[in-house]
């Protein structure tokens, strides 16, 4: 997989699971891969400490991982996975669909919404997110670039997005820009306060309104 600007591939597993054994012991290897990260962080991390949280043998961490690199980078994209099942399934409940009338600015207050419920909440999230971890990175653009090419693909149908031709590059082109100025605001909620600072949360949104406005009205 690579994302729309032409970044580097995805490294996949270097085995894929194909019993729902096999499934369930990946799973809890980045289960225990998150909660590690919320008590010890990214440099102190170990396939070792993996391996025993898990309750696993360490060879079978290493049948899918080459190292911890490679697992904290299988956990942010298992929580891009998990970003927009959690918004389709909010999305779906409330009925915020159609481009007309107010659905696209719900949808967009959906997709902060749940943003921030991840990182108030998911093991793990508030270190790796949907790429590497924060602290250990220069801030890289290619998960920004998967969020967006992510969103703008499960809420292009819903909203009637245009997809092709000089529209559809704009639309593109607008849902990166609200990514990344929507992730440089919420970091600076979360620097503010431990929980987000709520003022900024609601000022982000009204920011992703009015940019938006322009292109999806």
């Amino acid at each position: 997989m690579i994302g729309q600007d032409g970044g580097v591939p995805i490294p996949p597993l270097r085995r894929a699971p194909v019993q729902r054994r096999s499934a369930e012991r990946l799973g809890r290897i980045l289960d225990a891969c998150a909660e590690l990260l919320d008590e010890t962080g990214y440099e102190d991390l170990s396939t070792r400490a993996v391996a025993e949280r898990a309750g696993v043998p360490i060879g079978s961490v290493y049948r899918f991982f080459s190292n911890k690199r490679a697992m904290a980078e299988a956990l942010a994209h298992r929580n891009l996975d998990e970003y927009a099942a959690r918004v389709t399934e909010r999305l779906a409940a409330s009925g915020a669909d159609g481009a007309d009338g107010g659905g696209w600015r719900e949808a967009m207050d959906v997709v902060v919404d749940e943003y921030l419920a991840m990182k108030r909440g998911a093991p793990g999230f508030a270190l790796v997110e949907f790429g590497m971890p924060v602290p250990v990175t220069a801030t890289p653009d290619q998960p920004n670039h998967l969020v967006a090419d992510r969103l703008r693909e499960l809420l292009g149908e819903r909203l009637g997005l245009e997809e092709s031709g000089e529209a559809g590059e704009r639309v593109r082109v607008a849902f990166l820009l609200a990514v990344e100025a929507a992730d440089a605001l919420l970091r600076l909620a979360f620097r503010v306060h431990p929980e987000g600072d709520p003022v900024i949360v609601a000022e982000t949104k009204e920011l992703l309104r009015a940019y938006l406005a322009g292109v999806l009205d």
